[in-house]
């Protein structure tokens, strides 16, 4: 009987340290995968990643790599130098010319969906990652990662002989957070930008005030970030009953923290897009300096939720003043060649009553048109070309020169249609995609985040009794927002659908507090985002996705990620 134990405990021993096998079905599906799954290369520990060591960046995606293959497997890598017989090998070169260094100047400039591409292949020397950049390393090191299994106990890794071909579909792929209504800790969003990363998205959309809450500092301005971040309560029940519960709520960001961030973005090849909305949702900065509003205040920071008629005053000169100083110092944290401006539901209730903004209408010489604007019947629609609405295009223009002196591109919600779009302004589409459609007819960028298919606040299960409380008037389901498609072939030309700069899902965070509860919104659906971000419209099957979706939970899992675990 002994004898029999022991042989059945060898038995079981001898199974789990086999072999597990790669499996390269990964969300999001990469462009082209030829798989031979009758020959197999074994990762072993031991094994070593050859890379060009005088190249910081190659060098920390190497680390990376060795982080992430020891983390799914126990499997612990060498680093080497540049080394033709390593296990593993990363190489810039030339896409799809195995063994060949790239050409000094390219023939033509490479597309910045080309710039991360990248091939992976697997065959019996090893594994070769190629691209032309080393963003593209990183993206293809994002997918071995996702195609090793989690195992418990350190085992060879069986990965079949495969080519992948992989670029994105789009060159901006984005997430918004919001930090103005709830804050959220610089750790956090570490944690949010690599399940960024890992799911191939590339713009992190920082939504940084709010009527509730300032959370950038401003130098020159010390008194707006202290004061401006902190409100007395917060509401605790939906609007009409308006509880609060008188409990201060508070928290901003220092320049140091925000430049912490951006580094730890940039090294997973994430752009951050930092947002400071104007001239409505300002009733924060409002609170600080009274003078800068149409009443001359007092005015409190918000303790509830939804459009405030306290905006900044569009006659004073004093608003462009602040306005530069506060994207001057933007600009100086925030590398980003896109800084946001909001520009949505800005009401002109105020305006229209004010001296001061209507002497400055008539200073501009503007006048209303009756003209129909596109751009969504929602909430915060404003159809017309008002002379108050024109008064803020102006201010959206002076905004855009500024950053343009900077090297800065504007990008605004779609209400800056309603004025008549400055020259170079990239267009966010929220209110459906009817705003997107006429910025791209118009021949301006567009990015495509409307809320019936982006807004990942809402509810992701029809019983809501399975979700933790939230924004509840529509369901964003996982199928749902698979089902985008951000190019609309029956309203755009060729040329108009080039101006489709890629899509973005946004988490706003009235409801939404605390971090266990934003990686609920933000999972799985992340996931059926990044294919409508990544894949062309021929690769997208949503229940192939499904079928796919539970190897990456158990990712999610390892990387300790709260996520919702039923799909609809």
């Amino acid at each position: 009987m002994k004898r029999l134990g022991f042989l059945l405990f060898a038995c079981i021993a001898a199974l789990t340290t086999m072999a597990q096998r790669a499996n390269y079905n990964i969300i999001p599906l990469p462009k082209e995968v030829k798989a031979d799954t009758t020959k197999m290369f074994t990762l072993k520990g031991g094994m070593g990643i050859a890379y060009d060591s005088s190249n910081p960046e190659i060098t920390r995606i190497a680390q990376f790599m060795r982080q992430w293959v020891s983390e799914a497997t126990g499997l612990q890598l060498q680093m080497t130098p540049i080394d033709e017989k390593a296990s593993i090998r990363l190489a810039i070169m030339t896409p799809g010319k195995k063994g060949k260094k790239a050409k000094q100047q390219p023939e033509a400039p490479l597309t910045d969906q080309q710039k991360e591409g990248y091939t992976l292949t697997v065959d019996k020397t090893g594994i070769l990652i190629c691209a032309s950049e080393p963003v593209g390393l990183f993206r293809a090191a994002q997918t071995l990662r996702k195609s090793l299994p989690i195992v418990k106990e350190p085992a060879g890794i069986d990965l079949p002989f495969v080519q992948i071909t992989d670029q994105p579909r789009f060159s901006y792929r984005g997430v918004l957070l919001d930090c103005g209504r709830h804050f959220f800790s610089v750790e956090f969003i570490k944690q949010f930008l690599d399940a960024m990363a890992l799911h191939g998205c590339n713009q992190f959309h920082w939504h940084l005030t709010e009527d509730q809450g300032w959370r950038f500092e401003v130098k020159a301005l010390p008194r707006l970030a202290k004061e401006g971040s902190v409100r007395e309560k917060s509401i605790i029940a939906p609007s009409k009953v308006r509880l609060y519960d008188n409990i201060p709520y508070g928290g901003y960001y220092t320049q140091e923290e925000c430049r912490e961030v951006v580094k730890y973005a940039a090294e997973r090849y994430i752009n951050v897009v930092p947002e400071i909305d104007m001239p409505g949702h300002m009733q924060s900065a409002l609170h600080v300096f009274p003078n800068l509003g149409c009443t001359g205040g007092p005015y409190p920071v918000a303790p509830h939720w939804g459009v405030m008629r306290e905006v900044l005053c569009g006659g004073n000169p004093e608003t462009l003043n602040f306005l530069k100083t506060v994207f001057g110092e933007l600009c100086d944290v925030f590398p980003s060649p896109y800084i946001h401006i909001g520009g949505d539901e800005c009401p002109k209730d105020r305006w229209k009553k004010c001296p001061k903004c209507q002497a400055k209408i008539k200073e501009l010489g503007l006048t209303t048109e009756n003209i129909k604007v596109e751009g969504g019947d929602q909430r915060g629609s404003q159809d017309g070309r008002s002379a108050e609405n024109k008064l803020q295009t102006y201010i959206n223009h002076e905004i855009e020169q500024f950053l343009a002196s900077r090297g800065r591109s504007l990008i605004g919600w779609d209400e800056i249609l309603a004025g008549g779009l400055t020259e170079d302004a990239i267009v966010m589409s929220w209110r459906g995609t009817k705003g997107g459609i006429a910025a791209a007819k118009q021949k301006h960028r567009v990015i495509m985040s409307p809320n019936v298919f982006a807004y990942i606040d809402h509810p992701q299960l029809a019983d809501l009794s399975k979700t933790p409380r939230t924004t509840d008037s529509y369901i964003v389901s996982c199928s749902k927002m698979y089902s985008f498609e951000p190019l609309v072939p029956e309203e755009l030309t060729k040329e108009e659908g080039d101006c489709i700069l890629g899509v973005q899902a946004n988490l706003w965070t009235e409801h939404i507090a605390y971090p266990e509860h934003a990686l609920f919104q933000l999972l799985p659906r992340l996931g059926a985002m990044s294919e409508v971000q990544w894949c062309n419209p021929e690769q997208k099957d949503f229940e192939n996705w499904k079928a796919r979706l539970p190897q990456l939970k158990k990712l999610y899992d390892k990387m300790g990620l709260v996520y919702c675990n039923e799909v609809e």
